[in-house]
């Protein structure tokens, strides 16, 4: 059996299980352990793909098409894993597999509860998943002491009786909140939350300290004495202005050196150095832009997370910040394209759904391609420069996606009925299936056109990327708008989907679309091609204008 160490957190949700969890498994890795990551997630939903981005943030998609929670972002950003659906459960996927089996007659007329039942399940998923590693972190979702998340935590309290503490450890993520008012920092909500999972038969092994500065000797004493946790198992996990960090915090402290120990792992030292790079180049920016995003729900920044962290990364590559201006696509609407992004360094639409805000990501996509403006538009915003090329260039003026109006008498983006996976089957959907799992999912190959931009970015001819999406290209306008200077640089390996478009640089010095969310790829310590690529061009911009403006002021000073 993998080793296994659970995360859990309590107090208050919010405080960073995911990143914590992801930290230490980069420290492991780093030691030369093969290492994977799960999330069980307490919540009745089969998965996020229906879930409003307000309400859960991000949906973030795997390789093999299992939508899956925000935190696999963070863990495959941290760890060179790739994970899959394996490596994401939720209450409703357990729930599911537990009554098809009850009506298939698996259980022989045995009356089905939580437990056995349920627990098994989720313990049969959490082997599934980590077979095959050195190690494996599995957070839980929720909060200790939230009622839903009670199965998960018993399943977990079973394994260790199981396999003995040898092979499951246990990690608890928690609040120590300063009072400005009292100038104190209180251990009590640490010590109840501890009560609170010993009450259910999980005593911790190390305490992460969610706290704003690392704890005084007395409060880590005191917090060891009232929970049963050894005082070098009680780690401050202070707040960190950048998050890449924290896998170094957590080694000064010893953290991976417990792990180790506790579970007899065998692992050489560890090199950070990669970690090193990545901040040296976040804290010393020789250079600085910014990028306005044109966006439905940037009132929640989750809903973007990936994205944000993809165009953090093409700085880090060329050690220059990235300051990120999310823009409401109705502002755009409201007060026009050059008011609201005249001053942005580059403009990304990214991806989204329905048709609120559609018409100002159409017009950020128009004011960046008559500008020259570098625009990027991500699944979404591919459709919106699509739609823009379709109105103002080929003059089909009331062109549109079918997503947004069914009776366009030009639907340049449209609902694709059948598309072949990258296993070579066929897969088919139409308007009345079902929301969920239904689009086109996961990592498609892409054969990219020689001489393009997109072939000069990614160095190779076929590339493969994660999609999420119900609407495509409309191939009846492929020629004539490839005749009309619109280069479509990125199609299916079976040719019968568009998936990268750009403007020729001739005509503009930045300008691509792509059907596909690489966001999803991007990790800080490689980047992406097209997020480099992209930051890049902002900077040049930037120059570009920049010394435009210094000419000017010469200019004015001589006269």
């Amino acid at each position: 059996m993998t080793p296994l160490i659970f995360v859990t957190g309590g107090v208050v949700s919010s405080l960073g299980k995911g990143i914590a969890a992801a930290s230490l498994a980069s420290i492991l890795e780093a030691r030369g352990l093969s290492v994977t990551m799960m999330k069980l997630d307490p919540y009745i939903n089969v998965d996020p793909g229906t879930m409003s981005p307000f309400q859960h943030g991000e949906v973030y998609v795997t390789d093999d098409g299992a939508e899956t929670d925000l935190d696999l972002g963070h863990y495959e950003r941290f760890v060179r894993t790739r994970l899959t659906g394996k490596n994401s459960i939720t209450a409703g996927k357990i729930y599911e597999s537990v009554i098809r089996k009850e009506r298939r007659g698996d259980y022989l007329g045995a009356t089905v509860q939580v437990i056995p039942h349920i627990t098994d399940e989720i313990k049969h998923s959490i082997h599934e998943a980590t077979r095959g590693f050195d190690v494996a972190l599995v957070e839980i979702g929720g909060t200790v002491g939230d009622i839903e998340s009670l199965p998960f935590l018993e399943a977990i309290r079973q394994l260790r009786i199981e396999h003995g503490p040898e092979k499951c450890m246990f990690v608890h993520l928690t609040l120590v909140p300063y009072i400005k008012a009292a100038g104190e920092i209180k251990t009590k909500p640490t010590q109840h939350s501890v009560k609170e999972l010993r009450s259910i038969g999980i005593q911790p092994d190390v305490l992460l300290c969610r706290c704003e500065e690392p704890l005084p000797d007395g409060e880590r004493h005191k917090i060891a004495l009232f929970t049963n946790v050894p005082k070098n198992a009680v780690i401050s996990t202070i707040d960190v202005d950048v998050i890449y960090k924290l896998p170094m915090w957590l080694h000064e402290q010893g953290l991976d050196e417990l792990v180790i120990k506790r579970l007899g792992l065998d692992a050489g030292p560890a090199d950070l150095s990669s970690w090193e790079r990545t901040v040296e180049a976040v804290e010393h920016p020789r250079d600085e832009v910014t990028v306005a995003i044109v966006g439905k729900y940037v009132e929640h920044k989750d809903a973007y997370k990936s994205l944000g962290e993809a165009l953090r990364h093409g700085g880090i590559k060329q050690s220059t910040r990235v300051n990120l201006r999310w823009v409401d696509s109705e502002d755009v609407e409201a007060r026009g394209a050059r008011t609201v992004l005249g001053d942005a360094d580059a403009i990304l639409v990214p991806g989204g759904f329905g048709k609120r805000g559609f018409e100002g990501k159409i017009l950020a996509a128009q004011f960046a391609r008559e500008t020259g403006i570098p625009y990027f538009g991500i699944c979404y915003g591919m459709h919106a420069a699509v739609v823009e090329f379709a109105r103002n260039t080929a003059g089909l003026t009331q062109a549109d996606s079918s997503e947004n109006d069914r009776n366009t008498p030009d639907p340049v983006i449209a609902l694709i009925t059948e598309w072949t996976t990258a296993t070579g089957e066929t897969e088919q959907r139409s308007e009345r299936s079902d929301l969920g799992g239904t689009m086109r999912l996961g990592a498609q190959e892409c054969r990219l056109k020689a001489g393009t931009l997109a072939r000069e970015l990614y160095g190779e001819d076929v590339v493969r990327e994660r999609h999420r999406h119900r609407y495509e290209f409309n191939n009846r306008y492929r020629q004539s708008f490839e005749d009309l200077g619109l280069v479509i640089s990125g199609k299916s390996m079976d040719d019968l989907l568009v998936e990268i478009i750009e403007l020729p640089r001739q005509v503009h010095p930045w300008f691509l679309g792509c059907q596909a969310h690489p966001e999803f790829t991007s990790t800080p310590r490689e980047g992406h091609p097209l997020f480099i690529g992209f930051v890049r061009a902002a900077r040049e911009y930037k120059a570009v204008r920049d010394g435009d403006k210094l000419a000017i002021r010469s200019e004015e000073s001589a006269a």
